[in-house]
């Protein structure tokens, strides 16, 4: 736990809020799979695809990719702005999925998509990534989807 001092008064930083590698989506293969079997729904201006892992990897029990189309933002910058907002946005949000989890031994890969044509601001994509996780939570729920004890 490290200690941020601010006007005099010092505030903890939780390092567990974080977002570590293992967290992170990187299988090209598992991306692959997840465009061909994958479930997906759209929360503009995001796209949520997701698909069970085969095995409980050595990461997370969510793994997390996210892509911005070169097509629509042709600059870096822009795009590496709203990955930089997206990641923050399921950072701060990932908790419910955990809690969805728990107990559970499975994995899941999941991706966001961003699929506006126009940048956003940042309350919005942290307001509908935010009922995004909600609305993947209950699809699990309603589905069935959601693995049971020792799956």
């Amino acid at each position: 736990m490290r200690f941020l001092r601010k006007k005099d008064q010092y505030y903890k930083v939780n390092k567990n809020k974080g977002f570590p590698k293992s967290a992170r989506l990187k299988s090209a293969s598992v991306i692959g799979r997840m465009f061909k079997e994958g479930q997906s729904f759209g929360q503009y201006p995001l796209r949520l695809v997701w698909i069970p892992l085969s095995e409980n990897r050595r990461g997370d029990q969510v793994q997390f990719a996210l892509s911005v189309p070169k097509k629509k933002f042709p600059h870096a910058v822009d795009r590496n702005r709203l990955r930089r907002q997206m990641r923050e946005a399921y950072r701060l949000q990932r908790h419910r999925l955990y809690a969805a989890l728990e107990g559970q031994n499975v994995a899941y890969g999941l991706m966001v998509i961003y699929v506006a044509s126009e940048q956003l601001s940042y309350a919005e994509i942290e307001n509908n990534m935010n009922q995004g996780l909600r609305r993947l939570v209950k699809k699990w729920r309603e589905r069935g989807t959601e693995p049971t004890e020792g799956a």
